[in-house]
């Protein structure tokens, strides 16, 4: 195929023995993959807490330091979509179903299944539940899609260099160093987490859809059902692809964060209104109050707490950090045109404060029923957690369709999104990837995430991608000083430039008395 480059048939070939290997012995993928997570997060686990902090702390740096002026794209750049398209597009690619999902099982979960640090449905277990859901899904997630974001963007649009992960670290290893094996190995593990990654997504959420349709309408749970859904979804999500990121994914992002919000408000009138206002202010005060207690928590002399924070902060990062090469090249290729302080503050605050107020509707609705001994949303599965509780609100039955009509969408702009960074990474970085290429890549995600499906949603894939967030890490800081030293020559040149034209000016003037 043109332009295709090695690392699609290298990826290609990985993937086919991984999916072969969980098709002939699931078991044997679980246990090993297994076994190399919990090595990694019982090793690693002071590793994950201090390298997001310090991407955090990059993130702030940049948005007060000299970088903050320099621009994604030439001087004259104009950014290519409005905030509020930018926005749902972040909010989209970078969540997508998985909130849906988790805004509910997550709180239940740390209340009255296992919680962080306190009695089983305690007082304390339900105010920490909503606390540790912020931490979870909060600003520590999305500066990890933030540097790699910003990273990709600068080098990419600014430097015009190609939009691979291994063009960004050609200041620091040269450009010869980029272009052989050592780039190719690179380009090659982003290509494959975002390949797994997307596919658990793709199969886990056919699962929760078909547990959404047969809680509601009673209709077949099983993996011809799931198949189904899977097969539709992927003939929708390869015409939106075939559209192109300007009119696919963006007229997509923008109706599913109309109907995302018009669900959030209409169960925050019918849910625990007051309820939802009182916890959501006192959680807001104590995540910022406990911020960097639980940003450093590791309990090193508490085996059960450590088994929590292995188990839920130590996943979430990893699991953050392997959709990394994902969310950053996508969020990079929207971004164009904008500064890095404006950057860095939508991608910080915005979405974060999104997620916020997601949990603290959906997850103290949930909350509330349980507390008043309603009925035991913490015996749900995942799957029909959401819809579970829905069902003990006014207009449930609407609010659940509209929950899967979301669902659905988030399926399809999350498949739509990955079907491009893929393109542009097995095409050495062209923005606009051919569209044979990229239904390549959506088949591909599709087979492997009916292979998860089939075989009850196997962890031995998802383990993978915990593997793969160690080495890929490591990726991340080389391209945060890489940035560094690119970005560095251009504000000590810029009071420079500045000086050279005051004195032209001065010049200038005097010339004219």
């Amino acid at each position: 195929m043109k332009n295709v480059s090695s690392v699609f048939w290298y990826t290609l070939i990985i993937c086919a023995v991984i999916v072969t290997w969980g098709a002939v012995s699931p078991n044997h993928l679980q246990t090993v993959t297994s076994n190399v997570t919990t090595y990694i997060s019982e090793a690693f686990g002071w590793y994950y807490l201090l390298i997001i902090m310090l991407l955090l702390a990059s993130c702030i740096y940049l948005i007060f330091s000299r970088f903050g002026k320099i621009k994604l794209g030439k001087d004259d750049d104009k950014p290519d979509f409005n905030l509020s398209t930018w926005f749902a597009m972040l909010f989209s690619a970078g969540m997508g179903m998985g909130l849906v999902f988790w805004t509910t099982a997550e709180p239940i979960s740390h209340a009255f299944k296992s919680p962080p640090g306190a009695a089983t449905g305690s007082n304390e277990a339900i105010r920490q539940s909503l606390q540790y859901s912020f931490f979870h899904w909060g600003i520590h997630a999305w500066a990890v899609y933030g540097v790699v974001a910003l990273v990709l963007a600068y080098f990419k649009f600014r430097k015009d260099l190609p939009g691979l992960i291994s063009a960004t670290l050609i200041p620091i290893f040269g450009e010869k160093s980029m272009q052989g094996w050592p780039g190719k190995v690179i380009d090659t593990l982003a290509i494959f987490a975002t390949v797994v990654g997307v596919a658990s997504t793709l199969g886990f959420g056919s699962a929760q859809i078909n547990g959404g349709l047969a809680y509601l309408f009673d209709t077949p749970n099983n993996f011809g059902m799931q198949l189904l859904i899977l097969t539709v979804a992927t003939v929708l999500f390869i015409i939106s692809a075939w559209s192109g990121i300007g009119k696919g994914i963006k007229y997509l992002s923008n109706i599913n964060m109309g109907l995302g919000f018009a669900l959030l408000l209409l169960l925050f009138i019918v849910g625990p209104t007051i309820y939802i206002l009182n916890m959501f202010t006192t959680t807001l005060g104590s995540y910022l109050a406990n911020f960097f207690d639980m940003s450093f928590r590791l309990s090193p002399l508490n085996e059960k707490g450590r088994t929590w924070i292995d188990n839920w902060t130590i996943f979430y990062w990893a699991w953050w950090i392997s959709w990394a090469p994902f969310v950053g090249i996508f969020i990079a290729r929207i971004s164009k045109g904008r500064t890095i302080k404006e950057f860095m503050l939508g991608v910080l605050i915005v979405p974060a404060l999104v997620c916020f107020i997601f949990f603290a509707v959906f997850g103290v609705s949930a909350l509330n029923i349980e507390q008043n001994g309603i009925d035991a949303i913490s015996n749900y599965s995942l799957e029909t957690t959401t819809f579970g509780v829905l069902q003990h609100y006014p207009l449930g039955q609407l609010m659940s369709l509209i929950t899967i009509v979301v669902i659905a969408i988030f399926f399809i702009t999350s498949a739509d999104s990955a079907t491009f960074v893929l393109g542009m990474l097995s095409t050495s970085g062209s923005i606009n990837p051919a569209n044979s290429v990229k239904i390549i890549w959506g088949l591909t995600m599709s087979a492997m995430a009916a292979i998860i499906v089939y075989f009850g949603g196997t962890q031995g894939l998802q383990n993978m991608l915990i593997i793969a967030a160690l080495p890929f890490s490591i990726v991340m800081l080389l391209m945060g000083g890489s940035f560094y030293k690119s970005a560095k020559k251009e504000v000590v040149k810029e009071p420079r430039r500045r000086n050279r034209k005051r004195k032209k000016q001065a010049e200038q003037s005097e010339q004219s008395i």
